[in-house]
């Protein structure tokens, strides 16, 4: 006839290995059967303090787990933070060229736009699902993988060398604005080059380059050049920071990519006749308002983006002179 305790060791042992049980047995019966004597001296009857003492011992799956340190979470805190820095820099890599590569083989295959952003969020997700999974699973076994008695594992032993340095805040801050820049400006010369072919989800303009083809004999080319010239422009300000000398290029930028667009799209030239046909500009007496609205915005941005940068030279500079006087 078995007892609480026989029901209560084979309930642990048989989630340990077969070379664990034996020992692990051993010293339950052990322990179990001195924490019912303690209690029998008490007054408890012996069947009061077996079962007194097999609830003291609690879960036998979970006894037997930390008998033979094995972990009862997917991933436990030896493993975490690397597992936790893994994951993390997989998804900030892997995530945007698998999006970027989807969205360019989808462009070429003529996809529409709506089964573009269909196709990049899907896969996006199939993706970053699937970095999750496969991460964590081996993250897992290696958590549940014994190590040799005279090693730690898979983790390293900490050292005072792996402290990482510092970064400055300010510098920070300028990653974010160079990937933000970095992203607008590269999506902006993608576009130009793309309206040549139409606006495929606009039936109007699904064949009509949406800018006057003439202008690829100077103009795309050079704005394409100005684009260059502006990525190299928010590499410099993200390793130097803002300065004087910055604010000038930025200026000179402005002026060369502000004036020409506005010349050209006063003039008539900058969008194609079939464009203007298919949106039946001018659109009567709203199209000089338009058209104002258009070059007050353009002109406010390019204003706004010159005095920004300098405010934050300005700031920058106030910045060193406290340090400094401190």
């Amino acid at each position: 006839m078995t007892t609480l305790t026989d029901r209560y060791i084979w309930a642990a042992t048989r989630s340990v290995r077969e070379s664990q049980r034996g020992d692990l047995e051993r010293e339950l019966r052990e322990r179990i059967g001195d924490e019912s004597d303690a209690l029998v001296e008490t007054g408890l009857t012996p069947a009061e303090a077996e079962r007194d003492a097999l609830t003291g011992l609690g879960d036998p799956v979970a006894l037997a787990a930390r008998y033979v340190d094995r972990p009862l979470q997917l991933i436990g805190p030896r493993y975490y933070l690397a597992w936790w820095r893994l994951l993390k820099l997989l998804m900030a890599v892997v995530l945007p060229f698998a999006a970027l590569g989807i969205t360019i083989g989808q462009a070429v295959s003529g996809a529409p736009i709506g089964g573009i952003v269909g196709a990049v969020i899907g896969t996006t997700i199939s993706v970053a699902v699937h970095l999750a999974f496969w991460t964590t699973l081996v993250f897992a076994i290696l958590e549940r993988t014994p190590a040799p008695a005279d090693r730690r594992g898979f983790d390293a032993p900490w050292t005072i060398d792996m402290l990482p340095h510092v970064p400055e805040p300010t510098k920070t801050a300028r990653r974010s604005e160079l990937i933000g820049s970095l992203v607008f400006l590269v999506l902006f010369a993608a576009v130009i080059v793309w309206q040549q072919f139409g606006i495929r989800w606009v039936p109007a303009l699904e064949s009509i380059p949406v800018l006057d083809p003439a202008l690829w004999s100077f103009w795309l080319p050079y704005f394409l050049g100005l684009i260059v010239l502006e990525i190299l422009f928010a590499i410099a300000v993200y390793a130097w920071g803002w300065t004087w000398a910055l604010v000038a290029a930025n200026l000179a930028l402005n002026v060369a990519f502000t004036v020409p667009a506005l010349w050209l799209f006063l003039t008539g030239q900058l969008l194609s006749d079939a464009v203007l046909d298919a949106m039946r500009w001018p659109w009567g007496e709203a199209g000089p308002i338009v058209a104002t609205i258009i070059v007050a915005v353009v002109i406010a941005a390019g204003v706004w983006d010159v005095v920004d940068g300098a405010i934050k030279t300005a700031r920058r500079q106030q910045r060193s002179r406290v340090t400094a006087a401190a």
